[in-house]
């Protein structure tokens, strides 16, 4: 198999490092995950109503994020469940690329953009305050009202969960094209092995 010239620097490494990984495994196992994470990636990213299994995993560390960050004053408390949201599925994908799991970044990937999605439904939400709210206490806050009014943004709730969702979709895009990659190269390795 003719492999093409890498990019030279970090990037060109990591990929032929990934290329290296994806020898000699198998993709048949791989594939249908990918195409689950496809589907409930694009249905968080169009539907706002819509629920994956990684919602329940994203709610509950949102909310223990609200409990980490509790410490370091009411901002960083209301802006503690988005943060944690984000961070651990960063988090999984850094540990997946110190390990070199090059498959499993990419699902990582995906999961963080269905956490990008879901918040955007949460900030597009700050005005109107129309969703049902959980939390630790009989009457939850809204954190992204909370947020974007102390930052003097709540007028632009929608703007910022547009661009919160384009973001996802961009991630989205890019990790699933690296997963179909590398789905590829171990469906051409074990042809020609």
């Amino acid at each position: 198999m003719d492999v093409p010239q890498a990019p030279a620097g970090w990037l060109g490494r990591l990929r032929d490092d990934a290329l290296l990984w994806a020898r000699g495994r198998s993709w048949l196992w791989r594939a249908p995950l990918l195409l689950y994470v496809a589907y409930a990636g694009f249905r968080h990213v169009a539907d706002t109503e819509y629920r994956s299994i990684f919602s329940g995993i994203t709610f509950g560390v949102h909310e223990l994020g609200h409990l980490v960050f509790a410490f370091f004053g009411p901002f960083l408390s209301f802006a503690g469940g988005s943060i944690a949201q984000l961070l651990l599925p960063i988090a999984a994908g850094a540990l997946l690329l110190r390990h070199r799991d090059y498959f499993g970044m990419a699902v990582t990937g995906g999961w963080l953009s269905m956490s990008l999605a879901e918040m955007a439904v949460y900030m597009a939400d700050a005005r109107e305050q129309a969703l049902v709210l959980l939390g630790f206490g009989p009457d939850p806050e809204h954190d992204w009202y909370y947020l974007l009014s102390a930052l003097g943004l709540l007028e632009h709730d929608t703007a910022l969960a547009d661009l919160t969702r384009l973001l996802a979709l961009v991630i989205l895009v890019v990790t699933l094209t690296a997963g179909v990659w590398l789905c590829r190269v171990m469906a051409q390795a074990r042809g020609t092995a």
